[in-house]
């Protein structure tokens, strides 16, 4: 999660939504993504999407399957489909997502029956570290707008 946190780092550094994953394989990091969706005009780059498209190109396959995903903030819904569809083993996530998390907060994809993969899911860890990082972002961007 330390290595996703610094990834979160550089996507607030070039003024993105400060959010960072990455993906493991039997201990070694296979992927590494961060929020890119302004930069490269794309509204599938979250951090997710982009790491899970690194450890299949590097993996040579676009299942995953017993793999972990590290993400600082919950997944949303269309992250939680890309997640399902490559077949991640475990999801381990920072930040609660009151507005758009999927994981939980605001419904759970990875308990709903009707669906064909469940990853494990694990919220919580860094919470703070990975809260604070994005309370800090938008406070500053808040400011920035209220100066203008």
């Amino acid at each position: 999660m330390r290595i996703a946190l610094e990834l979160a780092r550089t996507a607030g550094s070039i003024g993105e939504v400060p959010v960072g994953a990455v993906v493991v394989k039997d201990g070694d990091i296979v992927g590494r993504g961060y929020n890119q969706p302004i930069g490269k005009h794309d509204p599938t780059a979250h951090a997710e999407v982009m790491a899970l498209r690194d450890a299949a190109q590097r993996l040579g396959n676009y299942r995953l399957p017993g793999c972990t995903l590290y993400v600082t903030l919950e997944p949303c819904a269309m992250c939680s489909g890309a997640i399902m569809h490559a077949r991640i083993a475990r999801v381990v996530f920072g930040a609660t997502d009151p507005k758009t998390g999927v994981a939980g907060s605001v419904i759970n994809l990875y308990t709903e029956e009707r669906l064909n993969h469940h990853a494990e899911i694990e919220g919580g860890v860094l919470a703070g570290e990975c809260g604070a990082l994005l309370s800090s972002f938008f406070a500053a961007r808040r400011s920035k707008t209220l100066s203008a």
